[in-house]
């Protein structure tokens, strides 16, 4: 019985037991829950230290512990925490104890820690710099490196001395990534310790001499940081440098490239300067021997690219395609900096390209386009509608844009960059609203041509409803008035008439300013305006005041009948303002105009004093003068003189000694000859090729007459030299540059000038090569697969570089094919970018040709334009529009030979034209072929005298090689007889004649199928030609008929209902006739052609020309 019940007893005391601990764990994990439940409600409220040192105790114990795995997690946690940003300073003393661990991993992770807070903790890292020490011997290179870098983190001035040891002898490590670390060393050293600049110097030099392209970015810093006027330190490591630039890590070819770019700049003559000659005959005297190089130079001494210089510009190039936007900005600069004129455009496809980038990327691209946009407008024109703004755009990056297009802004685009304009200036953006009308109002003072139209739409915003608009609409008008006022009387009238409706101080003191600037011109108004300004002159801002006193004197002196009381009234209000600007204003001007006894003599001269004539303002870039500085710095973006900018020096007149880059290493025959003959065949063609779109985009005419027999061995021989433009592997560019990059020994002076030397001799051989075929092509430079040859007939490519083409036919396997085919124009500087599209290139800034820039829709003026502007809408039956189709032919206007050098050609862009709506526009490209310079080139003496035509404007100055395309007007009165006129140059006249096609007479119109056939009922009889047309099997879709006719005849397309029936509309441009072209097909691919105009004699010639084009295949 007992024992019965005291085992039921224990079984009950155990079950109690058991219930208690689960309660107590149940109790204890609610407590838990809850508490992060309420950390996590009231966080804010609780102590955040407590729980972060907390969390630290924990990491203490487990770094304390014995357990290497323990640690290590500890560790990792540590640096997670500093990944995060949060301070782990106090577990300094537990890491510290650490450091002579035997785990590697742990080792590293001890070292990062340290590497962060040794600064902070000098004294405890002290401590333990034994341990560092000891690891510089060790046999892992990255222990070896950190130990380095806590050691030279610790900027404490004793241990100066046992940092500087460790640096030398890290220096001369054999990993390169402990030299590395040790070129990144001294610039440490260097912040705490500047009087070991001397010692630190050694190092630099030493390893400056490195062939690691790991050490060469860092050491370059270290350099720049330490030492940046050595330059004789670079000397011997120059071409070293050049070569290894393509393998150097990205950061490290951005501080190369910039130490590179001063370093030509203080090495170099100017390629910039007047007369220099890029042209073929100028290179041979350099590409063959010394001695003739010499004699050369004596006799005609023309300008001769160093072939280091060259070299420079050749090792950058391949940079453009790099990922990383800062070394793409790092080559534009150095090319904008250092490279012929007529190769910078070289760097426009890449810049366009980074403005994918992100805004930040964006704004210092867009920055340093538009500083280049104002010198080289030409670059960028291409691309012009890559700047268009998007609606997603940040409002700085709009203004950039809008300073971009703005900048680009020529007569021949003008109409397009206005209509882009009409948009902007409705943006909800108010800032970027009123940029516009500022860009509007600079344009206008640009381009003469436009200032009325521009001045018209300004004044019709007069009327927008949002006050931003109108207040700088009214600022900009009053710059534009001070132009020309004489003529515009009316437009001051109907500011004063909106003065009372207009709020923004510096819009009414605008109006102000304009009512006593012009006051003689509106005596009616200017007085009224003035008795309205005494009511509310109290009420005013002081700017407003002040022209107000302005406006009462001047009228006191040019209408004093009227104007004397209303003019002391407000002289004694002026008297007592509370601004002392004013109360000083009003005195003065009360004793300039108003005679008394105390005025003295200067009151016979306030008429002269306040009425004199005021110069116009000038509306100018605001990036005007930051050309000043060097393009992608921080002093650049800023516009001020940043800390640590070093200006770029001005070329030297006479070049320093080119021998001190000669480094005496001579490279056995044996390592390189057998690579050079591996690549001798394939190698051949392609150099070739790309060299000979070289000499062409130099312009060259007498490639084909050149003496070619010595080419392919010559070529064979070096095409390695080449190669290394063509491809940024190490491998390739090891063999193709005789073994310089691998061995890291660099070209004598003579190699280079040997290399240079074959190269030309390659140039001279374009007929004997017959055209590669696909099979024969290379692969580019990012190994994206075959790059199509150009062939010797293609001198359509031409940017005026001697390694522009190489990029292009790189990038773009059709655009070489295309090359060959278009072999009609002559070389060109500016044109030739336009019709290339790169890989690099997107869609959205494909460019069109810049002889004919085509935007969607264009109205019959720009004052059409602009009036788009106000809130009105008024839409005729009829409208002028451009096709969506718009062919370009090219005409002969006149030869090379003919003109001594001077090559015209000219097309019609079928544009409304900007002089007057009854002409044509014609878009002349003027090239010079010759090897001058040609001066004041214009037109001269006309045929028809009575022939209404409107010149371009005189161009001053055209290089050699250098295009550049005007504008002309002519009114040809509805008939196709030619205009004859004498194209002139400084020293020579050449007669021309511009004949126009018949369909270039007219301008599209769009209209209504019942519009057209109203019309059409209209014109019966003897204003009606038709014609059957057999059709060519081709031209018998819809597509291709409309193609057929807009290729002819610059008419517009109207949509019919009936499938067998295409309609066309357009007018003549003089008269302004209409002309309606019809076309029914039959069967069996007959169809009628009508044309319906009363111009009888332009609609028989118009037939014959559609009949041909719908007949041809």
């Amino acid at each position: 019985m007992d024992v019965g019940l005291s085992s039921l007893r224990s079984e009950a005391a155990g079950a109690m037991r058991t219930a208690l601990v689960s309660a107590e764990y149940l109790q204890l994990t609610l407590k838990t829950e809850l508490s992060q439940e309420e950390q996590a409600l009231t966080h804010t409220k609780s102590n955040p230290r407590e729980t972060h040192k907390a969390g630290n105790e924990d990491l203490k114990e487990m770094l304390e512990s014995n357990k290497e795995s323990l640690k290590l997690e500890a560790m990792k946690r540590v640096v997670g925490l500093i990944a995060k940003g949060k301070n782990s300073s106090e577990l300094f003393p537990a890491v510290v104890k650490n450091v002579a661990s035997k785990n590697i991993e742990l080792k590293k992770l001890v070292y990062v820690y340290l590497v962060r807070y040794a600064e902070e903790q000098q004294d405890l890292a002290l401590l333990s710099i034994s341990t560092f020490q000891r690891a510089l011997k060790d046999p892992n290179q990255f222990i070896r490196a950190s130990a380095l870098r806590v050691l030279s983190s610790i900027r404490v001035p004793i241990i100066v001395p046992i940092m500087m040891l460790a640096i030398k002898e890290a220096a001369a490590d054999l990993s390169p990534y402990v030299r590395k670390t040790s070129a990144h060393a001294i610039q440490k050293l260097y912040s705490l310790d500047p009087d070991q600049k001397e010692q630190l110097i050694e190092v630099i030099e030493k390893l400056l001499k490195d062939k690691s392209t790991l050490v060469a970015g860092s050491v370059v810093m270290a350099f720049e940081e330490v030492c940046p006027d050595r330059i004789d330190l670079i000397h011997k490591n120059y071409r070293k440098l050049c070569n290894l630039l393509v393998d150097v890590e990205e950061w490290g070819q951005v501080v190369i490239i910039s130490m590179l770019t001063r370093y030509a700049r203080t090495q170099f003559t100017s390629p910039w300067k007047e007369g220099a000659v890029f042209d073929e005959n100028n290179d041979k005297t350099f590409y063959d021997s010394d001695s003739e190089e010499k004699t050369g130079q004596t006799e005609t001494k023309p300008y001769i690219m160093d072939p280091d210089h060259r070299l420079l510009l050749r090792n950058t190039k391949p940079l453009l395609q790099s990922r990383n936007t800062a070394v793409v900005m790092s080559v534009a600069q150095l090319y904008w900096h250092l490279a012929p004129k007529h190769e910078v455009s070289i760097v426009t496809k890449s810049l366009v390209r980074l403005l994918r980038s992100h805004r930040e990327v964006q704004y210092i691209v867009l920055q340093n386009i538009a500083t280049m946009s104002i010198q080289r407008k030409g670059m960028f024109e291409p691309f012009l509608k890559s700047f268009y703004v998007r609606s997603t755009d940040a409002t700085h990056i709009k203004t950039l844009k809008l300073e971009i297009l703005t900048n680009l802004a020529n007569e021949a685009n003008i109409s397009t960059i206005l209509r882009e304009f009409q948009t902007y200036v409705k943006s909800q953006d108010k800032a970027f609203a009123a940029a516009t009308i500022q860009a509007i109002g600079r344009c206008a003072t640009n381009i003469s041509e436009v200032t009325d139209t521009c001045l018209n739409g300004l004044v019709l915003l007069l009327s927008n409803r949002d006050e931003t608009v109108v207040a700088e609409s009214v600022v900009v008008i009053k710059k534009l008035l001070q132009t020309q006022p004489t003529q515009h009387s009316e437009i001051i009238k109907h500011m004063a008439k909106l003065f009372d409706n207009i709020t923004v101080p510096m819009a009414r003191a605008s109006i102000l300013w304009l009512m006593g600037e012009y006051c003689e011109r509106v005596p009616k108004i200017a007085p009224d305006v003035l008795r309205k300004m005494a009511k509310t002159f109290t009420a005013e801002e002081d700017i407003v005041k002040l022209q107000v006193v302005n406006l009462a004197a001047k009228l006191y002196l040019t209408n004093s009948k009227q104007t004397k009381l209303l003019t002391q009234y407000i002289l004694n209000l002026g008297k007592y303002d509370q601004n002392y600007d004013i109360r000083d204003r009003t005195r003065f001007i009360r004793q300039l105009i108003v005679p008394s006894e105390k005025s003295g003599a200067l009151n016979k001269y306030a008429r002269r004093i306040l009425l004199a004539p005021k110069p116009a303002p000038v509306l100018e870039s605001a990036f005007k003068d930051r050309d000043r500085f060097q393009l992608g710095t921080l002093s650049h973006s800023l516009n001020v003189k940043a800390t640590g900018y070093q200006e770029l020096s001005d070329w030297p007149a006479v070049a320093p000694d080119q021998s001190v880059r000669n480094v005496e290493v001579i490279e056995p025959v044996k390592e390189w000859a057998p690579l050079v003959g591996k690549a001798k065949q394939p190698k051949s063609d392609k150099f070739y090729s790309d060299d000979e779109d070289e000499k062409e985009e130099e312009g060259s005419e007498s490639s084909g007459s050149d003496d070619s027999s010595s080419s392919s061995s010559s070529s064979g021989e070096e095409s390695g030299s080449e190669s290394e433009e063509e491809s940024s592997e190490e491998s390739e560019k090891t063999s193709s540059d005789s073994g310089k990059s691998s061995s890291g020994s660099e070209k004598s002076s003579s190699e280079s000038e040997l290399e240079q030397k074959k190269k030309k001799k390659t140039k001279k051989t374009p007929q004997k090569k017959s055209k590669p075929t696909a099979a024969d092509s290379d692969s580019d430079e990012n190994g994206n697969g075959p790059v199509v040859q150009a062939s010797s007939s293609s001198p359509e490519s031409s940017s005026g570089s001697e390694t522009d083409s190489e990029d292009d036919s790189d990038s773009d396997p059709p655009t070489a094919q295309k090359k060959k085919s278009d072999v009609k124009s002559k070389p060109k500087v500016e044109v030739k970018p336009k019709k290339e599209v790169s890989l690099l290139d997107l869609d959205d800034f494909s460019p069109a040709p810049t002889n004919a820039p085509k935007p969607s829709v264009f109205s019959s003026s720009l004052l059409s334009d602009l009036e788009g502007l106000s809130l009105s809408n008024i839409s005729p039956a009829m409208q002028v529009t451009t096709p969506s189709f718009s062919p370009v032919k090219t005409y002969e206007l006149l030869h090379h030979m003919t003109g001594k050098g001077l090559s015209a050609k000219y097309h019609f862009p079928r544009q409304p034209c900007l002089y007057e709506p009854t002409m044509v526009a014609v878009q002349v490209i003027l090239t010079n072929s010759s090897d001058h310079q040609l001066e004041e080139i214009h037109i001269g003496d006309r045929s028809p005298a009575s022939q209404n035509i409107h010149c371009f404007n005189t161009v001053e100055r055209l290089e050699p090689e250098a295009s550049v395309t005007v504008s002309m007007g002519i009114d040809f009165s509805d008939s196709t007889q030619a205009a004859n006129f004498q194209l002139c140059t400084k020293e020579d006249q050449f007669s021309v004649s511009i004949q126009p096609a018949v369909g270039e007479l007219l301008m599209p119109s769009t209209m209504t199928e019942q519009d057209l056939c109203k019309e059409q009922g209209k014109l019966l009889g003897m204003n009606e030609t038709s014609a059957t047309v057999t059709m060519a099997t081709a031209n018998t879709s819809s597509q291709a008929i409309s193609k057929q006719v807009l290729s002819v005849a610059n008419v517009g397309v109207v949509s019919s209902s009936q499938s067998n029936f295409h309609r066309f509309a357009g007018r003549t441009v003089s008269s302004g006739a209409v002309v309606l072209v019809s076309l029914e097909l039959k069967e069996s691919s007959t169809a009628l052609l009508t044309i319906n105009t009363e111009k009888s004699v332009m609609a028989s010639m118009l037939l014959r020309d559609l009949k041909q084009a719908l007949a041809q295949a």
